[in-house]
């Protein structure tokens, strides 16, 4: 084996790379081994066709904790983000539109094209909405108690759900709606317009292969609201560079503080040596000495590929089997000669800076999933269509675009016996169509394209299943139970190893939650005699 370091982390993705980061201002001697030739995982920018430029997976900020960005001093770094003038835009089927966002009042203007009613019983949805989202980011950057330890795990649930204890009768009643309802039903005790149900309940399947019909959906929902952008809660925006830009300043931050970034190292194997995880083997066969293993990768990955059998639990290895994960999710960069010209908006303007929503209606989203059912995907996908260059010149050639089509309702395995090496080319031009639809000339403009199917996002990325959460965000495997109960606190089943990935909590998006919170685990168990921050 190689030098033994105090802490060995799996992949340089934005997590890993936070957790690495405060380990290494405690004093620690990190490593971290990634599979590609480049840092920050499914947050990367890459040049896909000759002087276009964009995100390749992740793709738009909001989540990032401000404390995180706050402690790696990113901003002194060159982080920038340029936030949405409105949220969304959804072009309906009649020839109308709907925009969400740049305020109460502008919205509720929106809303009452459709329904007068709706747009008074804004309001106090947003209320209700900012209720629990405040309470989920008061639990983002908090260890989750970890069931089996007795009455520190009575303390800290305690501890916790003291927050929810101040909440009123009423709010509770919310928090329960978006827990376990489907975000059809909590939608419609709140609305009546099928665009106005449609434009907040997409967040509901962004990267979650189920029905907006699906038990659990309106959590999903609530999970893409609890970020901020620049201070401003609830507001989505653009980083200037692409995603990747990101994670090149926290990779910098990182080599600042002394870790050691390994790149073209992928792990064949995690190490166990007498019940405990005592470093790596790589692919090209060298063996690393880590005091401590932490897997930012998903648990799918880590538990069933990178693990033997042998080393784990009985019990912990037949519910990892149990664990799902498949979000669902098509990826499409393309270039683009000129800009979209929607039939029902068809000028330049704020909307083209906008999250871009086709997907009219929840039957529309309800019938994409069915057909994703059962056909490998649906004949009318749904589809967000960001176009960054439209903020961000430096990702195209003057008078063009890039835009990213992020597309849900595609099997993580197709029907039949079909692959997705031979099925990718027919799932895009579908996708193609549909943006056609709302937007003739699309294809014609169109000068260069990439596109990531499920197996694609997974051979590119690790993502098992093509799922960018690392694993569904259902009831089941949230909070303590995120991956499996009794292992929720980052700590995995074996002694020394972690986990810092978004198959912990609080789970997908890019926040850097699971990897602080992951650093203050593994420095806690290290003694009360470690060194502290530097």
């Amino acid at each position: 084996m190689t030098k033994a370091y105090d802490a060995l982390i799996i992949g340089a993705g934005h997590n890993g790379l936070v957790c690495a980061f405060y380990l290494a201002k405690a004093g620690l001697r990190v490593r971290i081994v990634e599979a590609r030739d480049v840092v920050g995982g499914a947050a990367v920018t890459e040049e896909f066709a000759p002087g276009f430029r964009n995100s390749v997976a992740s793709y738009t900020v909001s989540l990032l904790q401000p404390k995180v960005i706050a402690d790696m001093r990113l901003a002194d770094h060159g982080y920038r983000v340029i936030e949405r003038p409105i949220s969304n835009f959804l072009p309906q089927e009649d020839g109308g539109y709907l925009k969400l966002g740049g305020g109460l009042e502008r919205t509720q203007a929106e809303f009452r094209k459709f329904s007068n009613r709706d747009a008074e019983a804004l309001p106090a949805y947003y209320d209700a909405l900012e209720n629990v989202a405040e309470l989920l980011r008061d639990l983002a950057l908090r260890v989750p108690p970890n069931v089996g330890e007795g009455l520190r795990t009575l303390l800290d649930g305690a501890r916790q759900g003291r927050r929810f204890a101040t909440l009123s009768l009423e709010q509770q009643r919310d928090v329960l709606d978006l827990f376990t309802k489907s975000a059809t039903a909590m939608l419609g005790s709140w609305f009546e317009s099928e665009a106005v149900k449609a434009a907040f309940g997409f967040d509901a399947v962004v990267g979650n292969y189920a029905s907006p019909d699906t038990p659990g959906s309106a959590y999903v929902l609530l999970h893409h609201v609890f970020g901020e952008v620049n201070g401003k809660k609830g507001a989505w925006g653009h980083s200037v560079g692409g995603m990747g830009k990101i994670t090149e300043i926290m990779a910098k931050v990182c080599r600042d503080a002394g870790v050691e970034i390994s790149l073209e190292s992928p792990v064949a194997k995690v190490l166990v040596d007498g019940g405990k995880a005592v470093g790596v083997k790589l692919v090209g066969g060298e063996e690393i000495a880590a005091a401590r293993v932490i897997a930012n990768v998903g648990p799918k990955l880590l538990y069933e590929r990178m693990m033997d059998a042998a080393d784990l639990p009985s019990d912990f290895e037949r519910r990892m089997k149990g664990f799902k994960a498949g979000s669902g999710t098509f990826r499409m960069n393309v270039a683009l000669s000129e800009l979209p010209k929607f039939t029902c908006l068809p000028e330049p303007g704020e909307h083209h800076q906008s999250g871009i929503i086709l997907a009219p209606t929840l039957a529309y989203m309800d019938r994409a999933f069915l057909d994703a059912k059962r056909d490998g995907w649906s004949k009318e996908p749904i589809v967000e269509m960001l176009i960054p260059s439209t903020v961000d010149d430096s990702l195209a050639p003057e008078g063009c675009h890039v835009a990213s089509l992020f597309c849900q309702q595609f099997a993580p395995e197709l029907p039949d016996g079909r692959d997705w090496d031979d099925e990718e080319g027919a799932a895009a031009d579908t996708i193609i169509d549909t943006v056609e639809k709302y937007a003739p000339g699309f294809r014609a403009s169109i000068v260069g394209q990439t596109r990531l199917s499920p197996k694609g996002l997974e051979r590119k990325f690790g993502l098992v299943g093509g799922d960018i959460m690392h694993g569904n965000m259902s009831l089941d495997q949230l909070w303590s139970a995120r991956p499996v109960l009794g292992n929720g606190g980052y700590r995995g089943p074996v002694k020394g190893l972690y986990m810092c990935g978004a198959g912990t909590h609080p789970g997908g998006g890019v926040t850097g939650a699971p990897g602080h919170n992951a650093a203050q685990v593994i420095l806690r168990d290290r003694g009360l005699f470690a060194p502290r921050w530097r």
